[in-house]
């Protein structure tokens, strides 16, 4: 618990009373800025620039608000600053080699996607009363997706009021604004997103969604494209940012698996989660043995069958704890 001696010190300008005060935070401000910004890498930036400003601040904290409100308010100012900055992740080209994706359905616009550790999701505070999202579906890629096609203000006002429960008057206080405007917002915001499809995915860790996984592991290192198709919905999905190639339907990402697999391609997958939902390292063999990470596939389930699988780039492997590279335990054939 904050104390009110910790944060008389803090303003006094004592850094370890400051860490006290405000390290309690910083998982769920992580978090936070991550809804905000649909970067990992953005999101450490903005919680460094909040750190930094409440620092400089903290004199003038006049406990007006709970310390927790008053590092929300800082939080989400720096990122609506950092959306409204030209300087996001470009599209960058297809640059695997020997493989030729086919035509994409689309091209996505929201190219600096990245994947979010369920690792570090382990303490990120409680939601208020007012809250209407449970966390899981709060941190999915359909949702974190979703946000970022909406203007910065509404971002802002549906994660602070849907996701983490904060009332309107302390919402419009965060925002510098009325009581009428934030409503408006959410209002806004709530009929801009899309309504969720399909079904309700497995519980995390059951039965039911280790039994998916398995068969997906076991089609993907096989290579066994009938078996892998026979697990996707008929309108499953695969994107890969910062590329921005999307395909849309089970012959597509067959098709784009496929390419994959060509050439004798053969991978081993290391498990792990992101987003609330089950990712894959993906380490293509090499016949000197060792395996060499080319990125982190991440599963969408509905139902009993995969509906989207996400690929980002080997870039993010470190964030899992996964390495560049690792032993194969098979020969690659």
């Amino acid at each position: 618990m904050v104390t009110g001696d910790q944060v008389s010190l803090a303003r006094a300008g004592d850094a370890a009373a400051f860490r006290a005060v405000t390290e309690p935070y910083r998982a769920e401000l992580h978090v936070h800025c991550y809804r905000m910004l649909g970067s990992f890498q953005d999101a450490e930036d903005a919680l460094q620039d909040t750190m930094l400003a409440a620092w400089q601040g903290m004199s003038g904290f006049a406990g007006r608000s709970s310390v927790r409100t008053w590092l929300y308010r800082i939080a989400t100012n720096r990122c609506l600053n950092a959306r409204r900055a030209t300087s996001r992740r470009r599209a960058r080209e297809w640059d695997v080699p020997g493989v030729v994706p086919p035509e994409p359905t689309r091209l996505g616009e929201i190219v600096w996607l990245q994947p979010y550790p369920d690792a570090l999701l382990a303490d990120t505070g409680e939601a208020g009363p007012e809250a209407r999202y449970e966390r899981r579906e709060a941190i999915s890629l359909a949702f974190i997706t979703a946000v970022q096609a909406l203007p910065p203000r509404q971002v802002a006002v549906l994660l602070l009021r849907d996701v983490l429960g904060f009332h309107a008057v302390e919402v419009a206080e965060m925002l510098d604004t009325t009581v009428d405007s934030v409503t408006s917002a959410l209002k806004r915001a709530r009929a801009s997103l899309p309504r969720p499809t399909g079904d309700r995915p497995p519980p995390p860790h059951s039965s039911a969604e280790d039994a998916i996984v398995a068969k997906f592991v076991h089609a993907w290192e096989s290579a066994n494209l009938d078996a892998l198709i026979e697990l996707l919905t008929d309108d499953a999905f695969i994107a890969m940012p910062p590329v921005p190639f999307e395909y849309q339907g089970r012959d597509l990402v067959a098709r784009f698996c496929a390419e994959i697999f060509g050439a004798g391609r053969r991978f081993d997958l290391v498990p792990t989660r992101a987003n609330g939902q089950p990712a894959f390292g993906a380490y293509l063999r090499d016949p000197s043995g060792i395996g060499h990470g080319t990125g982190l596939y991440e599963l969408t389930l509905s139902g009993d069958r995969i509906s989207a699988m996400t690929r980002f780039d080997n870039t993010v492997l470190p964030w899992f704890g996964l390495p560049r590279s690792l032993p194969c335990p098979r020969p690659a054939n």
